[in-house]
């Protein structure tokens, strides 16, 4: 699909939205060559207006874009780039251009939690203690959740097996962490079989 740089004389926007969590993270112009950069390297690079010159997101900062997906719009004219910030995106430290306060609480919100914790390892998290245990101690307290789901499944509590799920559904993505994998790999597979 041939993209149409005519229209802004010679940019097109570039939406940037982060790949874990869905969140709109800025806007900025490509003109074709920052466009084919962009492609050819897997890291967003823009247009600089002000600079009158090629901008690699990070360049200055490191925080740069890694490109997952590139999607065009209908009139081949405005860019909706999916990309794994490795920092604040904005120039003023924030995680967004749009100074968007509230994430959404989700799975792949939780699992962004969970690999924080991977890293930074605070002494009062339950979450840290499993990683300090390692692989099979994790993989052996999923299936001990997984079991006492399934006994609670077999009861007319409601409430006790709804919170043995969110105990499953929470070991697995440690489990997922641990093997350095993710939600989304998880939801990538269901979306390939989805027919």
């Amino acid at each position: 699909m041939k993209l149409n740089f005519n229209k802004l004389n010679g940019l097109i926007p570039a939406i940037i939205q982060d790949y874990n969590t869905q969140e709109i993270l800025m806007l900025g112009f490509m003109n074709e060559e920052a466009y084919n950069k962009t492609v050819e390297e897997n890291i967003v690079t823009f247009y600089s207006r002000s600079k009158q010159r090629l901008w690699t997101k990070g360049e200055t900062s490191g925080n740069i874009l890694k490109v997952k997906s590139i999607n065009i719009d209908c009139d081949n004219d405005t860019l909706l780039i999916m990309a794994i910030p490795t920092g604040p995106v904005c120039h003023s430290g924030n995680k967004t251009c749009f100074n968007l306060k509230v994430e959404p609480f989700n799975l792949v919100y939780l699992q962004k939690v969970i690999d924080q914790r991977k890293i930074e390892k605070p002494e009062d998290s339950y979450t840290t203690k499993l990683f300090r245990k390692g692989i099979n101690k994790i993989a052996q307290k999923f299936g001990e959740e997984a079991v006492e789901l399934i006994i609670e499944s077999k009861d007319n509590n409601n409430d006790l097996f709804i919170n043995e799920a969110a105990d499953v559904v929470y070991h697995l993505l440690v489990l997922l962490s641990e093997k350095e994998l993710g939600i989304k790999d998880v939801i990538n597979i269901l979306e390939s079989r989805h027919k």
